[in-house]
C-alpha cells in the first residue's frame, strides 16, 4: 500500500533527527553530512577567549541547524570581498568545499574603507567583481552560493528611528544576486527592522556594549557599535536560518530551535591556537 504525501511526512517527523536529516536517509540512502561555509568579516568571525564576550553570528549558527548540516566558519576579522580573496582565504577554504555544500558570503562593512587600497571596494564595480568570484568558485566545486548583504550596526537618529549604514553595497548585492541568479538573504534588511523594534536601549545587550569592570577583556568598558555580544550572534544567527528557509535554500528539515530559546551560556569562546 503506497504511503500519501501526508503519512510519509509524518513517518520522517517520528524518525530521530539524525536519521531524518535528509531525504536521502528517509530512503536508506547513506546520509552526508552537508557543510554550511562562511566568508565573511568580524561580525560573523569566531572569536577566542582574548576577545570575549564579542561573538560572530557564525558561532551561533550551528545552534539552529540540523544534524546532517555542520558550520565551517572561514569569516576574519577586518577582511572585505577584496583582501579575503588578495590574502588567499578563498582559494584556501575551496578544498574543504564539497558538491551539495553552501557557502554564505557576507561582506561590505570593510569594502566600505575604500580610503584602505587593500580593502576598498566600490559598490557596482570592484565589490560586485569580488562576489562573482565566490559566486564562481562555489559552482566550480557544484556547490551553492548564497550571498547575504551586510547585517546592520547600531546607529540610530536623534527621533530614535535605526538608520542604515552600508551606503549603496547592500542594493549592489541584490542587483548582483538577481543578475547571477544567486539566493539572497537581505541580512540587512533584516537587521535594520530588527534593530528598529529594539530601539537604542533594547539594542545595548545585542551589540558589545559593557560597563567598566564588566568583562575582564575591556576593564575600562566598551561601546561597540559593529560587533555582538552573544544576545545578538545568537539574534542574527536565528534571522539568517529564517532567512536559509525563506529562500528555500534549506528546509524545514535542516533546522531546529528556530521559535526555541537558546542560552547565552551555550556560546563559547576557544583559546587561540
Amino acid at each position: 500500500m503506497s504511503l500519501t504525501r501526508r503519512q510519509t511526512a509524518a513517518a520522517l517527523a517520528a524518525l530521530p533527527l539524525a536519521l531524518a536529516a535528509t531525504p536521502a536517509a528517509a530512503h536508506g540512502a547513506p546520509r552526508r553530512t552537508r557543510t554550511v561555509h562562511i566568508a565573511g568579516d568580524s561580525t560573523a568571525a569566531q572569536k577566542y577567549a582574548d576577545a570575549a564576550p564579542e561573538t560572530g553570528w557564525g558561532m551561533a549558527l550551528p545552534f539552529f541547524l540540523g544534524h546532517g548540516l555542520t558550520v565551517a566558519n572561514h569569516a576574519l576579522n577586518g577582511r572585505s570581498s577584496k583582501s579575503f580573496i588578495d590574502e588567499g582565504q578563498l582559494a584556501a577554504l575551496l578544498p574543504g568545499v564539497r558538491p551539495g555544500d553552501l557557502l554564505l558570503i557576507q561582506f561590505g562593512h570593510n569594502d566600505e574603507k575604500t580610503e584602505d587600497p587593500a580593502r576598498g571596494t566600490d559598490p557596482y564595480t570592484t565589490y560586485q567583481d569580488c562576489l562573482r568570484q565566490y559566486i564562481a568558485a562555489a559552482r566550480a566545486r557544484r556547490a551553492r552560493p548564497v550571498l547575504l548583504t551586510p547585517v546592520e550596526r547600531r546607529r540610530f537618529a536623534a527621533d530614535g528611528t535605526a538608520r542604515p549604514t552600508h551606503g549603496d553595497y547592500p542594493a549592489a548585492m541584490r542587483a548582483l544576486a538577481a543578475e547571477e541568479r544567486v539566493p539572497l538573504l537581505d541580512m540587512q534588511a533584516r537587521t535594520l527592522a530588527r534593530w528598529q523594534e529594539l530601539g537604542p536601549d533594547g539594542t545595548e545587550a545585542y551589540f558589545n556594549w559593557l560597563e567598566p569592570g564588566e568583562a575582564p577583556n575591556y576593564p575600562d568598558g566598551r561601546q561597540d557599535n559593529t560587533h555582538f555580544r552573544p544576545a545578538g550572534a545568537i539574534e542574527v544567527a536565528r534571522m539568517t536560518a529564517r532567512a536559509l528557509l525563506d529562500a528555500r535554500v534549506l528546509a524545514p528539515y535542516d533546522l531546529r530551535r528556530l521559535g526555541a530559546r537558546v542560552p547565552e551560556a551555550w556560546v563559547s569562546w576557544p583559546q587561540a591556537a
